[in-house]
Protein backbone atom coordinates (compact mmCIF):
# COMPACT_ATOMS: atom_id res chain seq x y z
CA UNK A 1 0.00 0.00 0.00
CA UNK A 2 2.86 2.43 0.74
CA UNK A 3 4.40 1.70 -2.55
CA UNK A 4 1.39 2.48 -4.48
CA UNK A 5 1.49 5.87 -2.09
CA UNK A 6 4.68 6.48 -3.25
CA UNK A 7 4.13 5.94 -6.94
CA UNK A 8 1.09 8.58 -6.70
CA UNK A 9 3.39 11.20 -5.22
CA UNK A 10 6.24 10.41 -7.43
CA UNK A 11 3.96 10.92 -10.72
CA UNK A 12 2.47 13.92 -9.47
CA UNK A 13 5.70 15.68 -8.20
CA UNK A 14 7.21 14.63 -11.70
CA UNK A 15 3.75 16.32 -13.27
CA UNK A 16 4.40 19.45 -10.87
CA UNK A 17 7.80 19.68 -11.44
CA UNK A 18 7.53 19.96 -14.95
CA UNK A 19 5.00 22.67 -14.83
CA UNK A 20 6.86 24.55 -12.56
CA UNK A 21 10.07 24.20 -15.06
CA UNK A 22 8.03 24.89 -18.38
CA UNK A 23 8.89 21.35 -19.46
CA UNK A 24 6.74 18.70 -20.46
CA UNK A 25 6.18 15.06 -19.20
CA UNK A 26 4.78 12.95 -22.46
CA UNK A 27 1.85 11.06 -21.27
CA UNK A 28 3.35 7.78 -21.81
CA UNK A 29 5.62 8.32 -18.82
CA UNK A 30 2.49 8.42 -16.65
CA UNK A 31 0.12 5.51 -18.98
CA UNK A 32 1.45 2.55 -17.30
CA UNK A 33 1.24 3.86 -13.79
CA UNK A 34 -2.73 4.94 -14.41
CA UNK A 35 -3.36 1.56 -16.39
CA UNK A 36 -1.54 -0.19 -13.15
CA UNK A 37 -4.14 1.88 -10.81
CA UNK A 38 -1.41 3.17 -9.24
CA UNK A 39 -2.01 6.64 -10.69
CA UNK A 40 -5.22 8.52 -10.85
CA UNK A 41 -6.37 9.23 -14.10
CA UNK A 42 -6.52 13.10 -13.87
CA UNK A 43 -2.66 13.24 -13.86
CA UNK A 44 -2.86 11.33 -17.51
CA UNK A 45 -5.46 14.16 -18.50
CA UNK A 46 -3.24 16.76 -17.33
CA UNK A 47 -0.19 15.40 -19.11
CA UNK A 48 -2.06 15.27 -22.45
CA UNK A 49 -3.75 18.37 -22.02
CA UNK A 50 0.31 19.64 -21.26
CA UNK A 51 1.06 18.44 -24.62
CA UNK A 52 -1.06 19.66 -26.04
CA UNK A 53 -1.06 22.96 -25.05
CA UNK A 54 2.85 22.97 -25.63
CA UNK A 55 2.24 21.86 -29.26
CA UNK A 56 -0.45 24.93 -29.94
CA UNK A 57 2.29 27.20 -28.23
CA UNK A 58 4.80 25.57 -30.70
CA UNK A 59 2.65 26.28 -33.73
CA UNK A 60 2.18 30.09 -32.37
CA UNK A 61 5.68 30.57 -32.22
CA UNK A 62 6.63 29.36 -35.20
CA UNK A 63 3.37 30.98 -37.38
CA UNK A 64 2.55 34.17 -35.56
CA UNK A 65 5.54 36.16 -37.02
CA UNK A 66 5.27 34.63 -40.97
CA UNK A 67 4.29 37.13 -42.98
CA UNK A 68 2.91 34.76 -46.00
CA UNK A 69 0.63 32.38 -44.69
CA UNK A 70 -2.38 30.07 -46.66
CA UNK A 71 -5.42 29.76 -45.55
CA UNK A 72 -5.24 26.33 -44.20
CA UNK A 73 -2.50 28.00 -42.04
CA UNK A 74 -4.23 30.83 -41.02
CA UNK A 75 -7.39 28.56 -39.92
CA UNK A 76 -4.86 26.18 -38.12
CA UNK A 77 -2.74 29.33 -36.34
CA UNK A 78 -6.85 30.78 -34.72
CA UNK A 79 -7.61 27.15 -34.31
CA UNK A 80 -4.61 27.04 -31.88
CA UNK A 81 -4.69 30.23 -30.45
CA UNK A 82 -8.54 29.48 -29.23
CA UNK A 83 -7.56 26.53 -27.64
CA UNK A 84 -5.11 27.99 -25.76
CA UNK A 85 -7.40 30.95 -24.70
CA UNK A 86 -10.18 28.25 -23.60
CA UNK A 87 -6.98 26.37 -21.63
CA UNK A 88 -5.93 29.74 -20.16
CA UNK A 89 -9.67 30.57 -19.24
CA UNK A 90 -10.22 26.88 -17.38
CA UNK A 91 -6.90 27.08 -15.72
CA UNK A 92 -8.05 30.96 -14.15
CA UNK A 93 -11.29 29.70 -13.61
CA UNK A 94 -9.99 27.11 -11.17
CA UNK A 95 -7.67 29.43 -9.64
CA UNK A 96 -10.89 31.47 -8.73
CA UNK A 97 -12.19 28.68 -7.26
CA UNK A 98 -9.76 27.93 -5.03
CA UNK A 99 -9.37 31.83 -4.06
CA UNK A 100 -12.96 31.66 -3.18
CA UNK A 101 -13.06 29.02 -0.96
CA UNK A 102 -10.05 30.50 1.06
CA UNK A 103 -7.42 27.56 0.08
CA UNK A 104 -5.08 30.51 -1.80
CA UNK A 105 -3.96 33.55 -1.68
CA UNK A 106 -5.38 36.33 -4.09
CA UNK A 107 -1.95 36.79 -5.16
CA UNK A 108 -1.79 33.27 -7.07
CA UNK A 109 -4.40 34.76 -9.56
CA UNK A 110 -1.66 36.98 -11.07
CA UNK A 111 0.18 34.44 -13.11
CA UNK A 112 -3.26 32.62 -14.54
CA UNK A 113 -4.35 35.79 -15.07
CA UNK A 114 -1.57 37.36 -17.35
CA UNK A 115 -1.02 34.01 -19.31
CA UNK A 116 -4.41 34.93 -20.31
CA UNK A 117 -3.78 38.09 -21.20
CA UNK A 118 -1.47 36.79 -23.65
CA UNK A 119 -2.78 34.08 -25.00
CA UNK A 120 -5.55 36.22 -25.67
CA UNK A 121 -3.69 39.39 -27.55
CA UNK A 122 -1.90 36.15 -29.60
CA UNK A 123 -5.47 35.09 -30.50
CA UNK A 124 -6.10 38.57 -31.78
CA UNK A 125 -3.21 38.93 -33.76
CA UNK A 126 -4.00 35.13 -35.30
CA UNK A 127 -7.67 36.73 -35.91
CA UNK A 128 -6.27 39.87 -37.77
CA UNK A 129 -3.54 37.97 -40.07
CA UNK A 130 -6.48 35.11 -41.11
CA UNK A 131 -9.07 38.12 -42.15
CA UNK A 132 -5.80 39.48 -44.29
CA UNK A 133 -5.07 36.03 -45.86
CA UNK A 134 -9.14 35.64 -46.26
CA UNK A 135 -8.93 38.85 -48.57
CA UNK A 136 -6.19 37.54 -50.53
CA UNK A 137 -8.07 34.28 -51.07
CA UNK A 138 -10.86 35.93 -52.00
CA UNK A 139 -9.42 38.45 -54.61
CA UNK A 140 -7.44 35.54 -56.29
CA UNK A 141 -10.39 33.24 -56.30
CA UNK A 142 -12.33 36.22 -58.00
CA UNK A 143 -9.65 36.67 -60.72
CA UNK A 144 -9.58 32.97 -61.39
CA UNK A 145 -13.20 33.10 -62.19
CA UNK A 146 -12.63 35.58 -65.11
CA UNK A 147 -13.75 33.29 -67.83
CA UNK A 148 -11.01 32.99 -71.17
CA UNK A 149 -12.90 34.86 -74.04
CA UNK A 150 -11.62 37.25 -76.58
CA UNK A 151 -10.79 40.61 -75.52
CA UNK A 152 -13.32 43.29 -75.07
CA UNK A 153 -13.96 46.97 -74.22
CA UNK A 154 -15.26 46.43 -70.27
CA UNK A 155 -15.94 50.30 -69.93
CA UNK A 156 -18.55 50.96 -71.31
CA UNK A 157 -21.48 50.93 -69.28
CA UNK A 158 -24.85 48.74 -70.75
CA UNK A 159 -28.12 50.43 -71.97
CA UNK A 160 -29.73 50.00 -68.83
CA UNK A 161 -26.88 51.72 -66.85
CA UNK A 162 -25.70 48.42 -65.34
CA UNK A 163 -21.46 48.67 -64.84
CA UNK A 164 -18.99 45.51 -65.68
CA UNK A 165 -17.91 44.00 -62.40
CA UNK A 166 -14.56 43.82 -63.84
CA UNK A 167 -13.01 46.78 -65.89
CA UNK A 168 -9.30 46.10 -67.76
CA UNK A 169 -6.86 48.39 -69.37
CA UNK A 170 -3.75 47.23 -71.29
CA UNK A 171 -1.70 49.88 -71.39
CA UNK A 172 1.86 49.07 -72.58
CA UNK A 173 1.52 45.80 -71.03
CA UNK A 174 4.21 46.36 -68.48
CA UNK A 175 4.41 46.99 -64.43
CA UNK A 176 7.98 47.19 -63.05
CA UNK A 177 9.00 47.90 -59.70
CA UNK A 178 9.93 51.10 -60.05
CA UNK A 179 6.89 51.99 -61.36
CA UNK A 180 5.29 50.38 -58.25
CA UNK A 181 7.65 52.73 -56.11
CA UNK A 182 6.60 56.00 -57.68
CA UNK A 183 2.79 54.61 -57.26
CA UNK A 184 3.26 53.92 -53.55
CA UNK A 185 5.11 57.55 -53.30
CA UNK A 186 2.20 59.34 -55.06
CA UNK A 187 -1.05 57.92 -53.08
CA UNK A 188 1.04 58.60 -49.96
CA UNK A 189 1.21 62.54 -51.05
CA UNK A 190 -2.08 62.62 -52.26
CA UNK A 191 -4.24 61.03 -49.72
CA UNK A 192 -1.81 61.25 -46.69
CA UNK A 193 -1.78 57.31 -45.65
CA UNK A 194 -0.08 54.51 -47.40
CA UNK A 195 -1.50 52.55 -50.41
CA UNK A 196 -3.40 49.69 -48.71
CA UNK A 197 -2.12 46.42 -50.81
CA UNK A 198 -3.04 43.17 -50.19
CA UNK A 199 -0.99 41.03 -52.27
CA UNK A 200 2.24 41.95 -53.81
CA UNK A 201 3.78 39.72 -55.85
CA UNK A 202 3.10 35.84 -55.94
CA UNK A 203 1.78 35.10 -52.13
CA UNK A 204 1.41 31.67 -50.01
CA UNK A 205 -2.08 32.04 -51.06
CA UNK A 206 -1.12 32.33 -54.77
CA UNK A 207 0.51 29.54 -54.58
CA UNK A 208 -1.63 27.25 -52.76
CA UNK A 209 -4.52 27.86 -55.61
CA UNK A 210 -1.78 27.41 -58.35
CA UNK A 211 -1.78 31.10 -59.07
CA UNK A 212 0.91 32.90 -60.85
CA UNK A 213 1.05 36.70 -59.17
CA UNK A 214 4.28 37.39 -59.93
CA UNK A 215 5.65 41.02 -60.68
CA UNK A 216 1.97 41.90 -59.57
CA UNK A 217 -0.06 43.98 -57.02
CA UNK A 218 -3.42 43.68 -55.63
CA UNK A 219 -4.46 47.03 -53.86
CA UNK A 220 -7.80 46.88 -51.16
CA UNK A 221 -9.40 49.31 -52.98
CA UNK A 222 -13.02 49.78 -54.33
CA UNK A 223 -12.51 50.80 -57.78
CA UNK A 224 -14.97 53.98 -57.60
CA UNK A 225 -14.01 55.64 -54.75
CA UNK A 226 -11.71 58.44 -54.72
CA UNK A 227 -9.06 56.34 -53.93
CA UNK A 228 -10.17 53.62 -56.37
CA UNK A 229 -10.93 56.79 -59.07
CA UNK A 230 -7.59 58.77 -58.38
CA UNK A 231 -5.10 55.31 -58.56
CA UNK A 232 -6.78 54.25 -62.28
CA UNK A 233 -6.96 57.64 -63.25
CA UNK A 234 -2.85 57.54 -62.20
CA UNK A 235 -2.42 53.97 -63.93
CA UNK A 236 -4.25 55.23 -67.40
CA UNK A 237 -1.91 58.43 -67.31
CA UNK A 238 1.32 56.04 -66.93
CA UNK A 239 0.05 53.07 -69.50
CA UNK A 240 0.01 51.03 -66.63
CA UNK A 241 -1.99 48.34 -67.33
CA UNK A 242 -4.54 46.75 -64.09
CA UNK A 243 -7.74 45.08 -63.78
CA UNK A 244 -10.48 46.44 -61.99
CA UNK A 245 -12.59 44.22 -59.88
CA UNK A 246 -16.16 45.83 -57.87
CA UNK A 247 -17.30 42.22 -57.25
CA UNK A 248 -17.94 39.13 -58.57
CA UNK A 249 -19.37 36.67 -56.39
CA UNK A 250 -22.92 37.69 -54.84
CA UNK A 251 -22.29 39.04 -51.10
CA UNK A 252 -18.26 39.14 -51.63
CA UNK A 253 -17.68 42.85 -51.36
CA UNK A 254 -14.63 42.43 -49.66
CA UNK A 255 -13.33 40.82 -53.16
CA UNK A 256 -13.28 44.07 -55.10
CA UNK A 257 -9.75 45.16 -55.63
CA UNK A 258 -7.73 46.69 -58.34
CA UNK A 259 -5.26 44.57 -59.88
CA UNK A 260 -2.17 46.35 -60.87
CA UNK A 261 0.21 44.34 -63.43
CA UNK A 262 -0.72 42.05 -66.35
CA UNK A 263 -2.57 39.42 -66.19
CA UNK A 264 -2.00 36.80 -63.92
CA UNK A 265 -1.84 33.15 -65.27
CA UNK A 266 -5.55 32.11 -64.20
CA UNK A 267 -7.00 36.19 -65.18
CA UNK A 268 -7.78 36.00 -68.35
CA UNK A 269 -8.75 38.66 -71.02
CA UNK A 270 -12.81 38.42 -70.56
CA UNK A 271 -15.37 40.23 -71.41
CA UNK A 272 -17.63 41.97 -68.39
CA UNK A 273 -19.69 40.67 -65.53
CA UNK A 274 -22.89 43.25 -65.27
CA UNK A 275 -23.89 44.21 -61.74
CA UNK A 276 -27.22 45.76 -61.22
CA UNK A 277 -27.30 49.66 -60.83
CA UNK A 278 -25.56 51.61 -58.09
CA UNK A 279 -27.04 54.10 -56.60
CA UNK A 280 -24.74 56.59 -56.80
CA UNK A 281 -23.10 57.95 -59.98
CA UNK A 282 -19.95 56.84 -61.87
CA UNK A 283 -17.14 59.41 -61.01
Amino acid sequence: MLWKYARVCLAAATLLNAQNTGSQVPPKDILPQVTAGIAPQSLLTQAKEAAADAQDADLLARMLGVSDLTEEQATKLQEAAARRVERAQTTLQKAQRLVDAGLAPAQSLQEPSQSLAWAQSDAETARARGVLVQEVVEMARVEALIPDTSRADTHQESANGERPAMERFDGNGMFTRGEFILIKLAFEKQFGKPLPVSAEGTTAVHRALGFDHSNRVDVALMPDTPEGVWLRHYLEMSAIPYYAFRTFIAGKATAAHIHIGPASNHISTGTAFLLPKQDHPRI
